[in-house]
């Protein structure tokens, strides 16, 4: 294969990787009913705990001081110690400089300037804005229906919005069973904190209940590195006795995100999850168990990545989506999605944002991107190099399924 030949098909797959609409299948944002919930805005993204943490590297100020000041103060601190007294090295910080570049602004104008243009924006206008930018066509949320901010919204009868979807998140009914019991007694559903009685129909019946008023893709949960199925623990037989029930019974898949240890420093609060290797010996009896449930599944830890894909070798109601948090870094998007690709083909969603701040979503999706047609371009080469000419449908169609294409027919198996 000549070079001229080679650079000809390379740029052929990263202008159809490019242009590809994106279905954002896990993220932390809200439409803009949820009104406060949706963060968006210069102050937000320089506030973001990936953020903070590495600021926090760098500070002298205790936890409790920086607590203390004001959202655009934090945001100012952080500003001159990542971006002027240093080099925005770090893939988080160039993330706000490709997003701040891409919306049209100069970083050299200053946070005064910039703050400014955003706050001409009306929050559904910048949606519609932003997700033009990013390549996006559908943002899933994660929605909880623990959250006392978050749940009013429904109770007051949204409907929904058609630029987002859904998913039902339940970490507190799993991960903290003793204080959601009564909580769910509380709100007319008869469960028992020793299972008795007819709890386990109704933890079914409270997960029917939001996954209607949702229209909920999916359930999820974040695991800890300590999680073990089979045991003889809340969380298995709350998994035993009502999810995997209720999964098997709505069709919705059971997302699993594994990997995540919870405030391995307190003092930095959401900026103080750490990671852990998981024993994925427990997906692997989930998976063999319950041929009848679908498992969405994304690892934290890289240790645990080349088990997770040789696993959905094995079961087709396994599926692998994105690069969450600590792995979202290029060379472990390039690393993984490399080996993902030859192991697997193109069955797994190559990437979600996991954004929390809207404006996030226009990086992530820039620079994986570049990663994911940078990867499938190799691949493309190689199959060149020996007589396997590869047409733009051919490309659009496996761009479209590492996209999120993938993802919704998984969902409707």
């Amino acid at each position: 294969m000549s070079t001229q030949t080679s650079a000809a098909l390379r740029e052929r797959v990263q202008r159809i990787v490019a242009g590809m609409p994106v279905y954002d299948i896990h993220t932390h944002l809200y439409a803009p009913a949820f009104q406060d919930l949706l963060l968006f805005g210069l102050d937000e993204q320089l506030i973001y705990h990936y953020l903070v943490a590495e600021a926090f590297r760098h500070f002298t100020i205790s936890y409790d001081e920086f607590w203390a000041l004001s959202k655009e103060r934090q945001a100012e601190m952080i500003w001159d110690v990542l971006f002027v007294q240093n080099t925005p090295l770090s893939e988080p910080t160039r993330g706000v400089l490709t997003t701040l570049h891409k919306l049209g602004l100069d970083a050299r104008d200053g946070l005064p300037a910039m703050r400014g243009w955003f706050a001409k924006w009306k929050p559904a206008d910048y949606v519609d804005h932003v997700m033009e930018l990013a390549g996006v066509h559908t943002i899933c949320m994660t929605n909880s229906p623990f959250d006392d901010l978050e749940r009013p919204v429904w109770e007051a009868g949204y409907t929904g919005d058609s630029r987002f979807s859904h998913a039902l998140r339940i970490d507190p009914l799993l991960m903290d069973w003793d204080n959601t019991a009564p909580l769910l007694s509380k709100r007319g559903y008869e469960v028992q904190s020793d299972f008795s009685g007819k709890t386990f129909a109704e933890v079914q019946r409270f997960l029917r209940d939001w996954a209607t008023k949702m229209n909920a893709l999916y359930v999820m949960v974040s695991l800890p590195p300590e999680f073990a199925y089979p045991a003889d623990t809340p969380i298995a037989k709350l998994i035993d006795g009502a999810i995997l029930p209720f999964c098997r019974e709505s069709g919705l898949p059971f997302a699993l995100m594994f990997g995540v240890r919870r405030a391995v420093n307190p003092g930095l609060k959401l900026a103080g999850d750490g990671v852990g290797l998981s024993d994925l010996t427990t997906l692997q009896r989930l998976c063999a168990e319950n041929p009848d449930v679908k498992f969405l599944v994304t690892v934290l830890q890289r240790e645990n990545q080349h088990e997770l894909a040789v696993q959905a070798r094995k079961f087709r109601n396994l599926h692998i989506f994105g690069l969450w948090w600590f792995m979202n870094v290029p060379g472990l998007i390039n690393e993984t999605t490399r080996m993902r690709l030859e192991l697997l083909g193109p069955t797994f969603t190559a990437q979600h944002s996991d954004a929390r701040v809207l404006d996030q979503i226009i990086y992530k999706w820039d620079h994986s991107r570049q990663i994911i047609g940078e990867v499938l371009a190799d691949k493309y080469c190689d199959l060149a190099a020996i007589g396997w000419t590869t047409d733009d449908a051919t490309i659009e169609r496996d761009a479209k399924q590492l996209l999120g294409g993938g993802f919704e027919a998984f969902l409707k198996r």
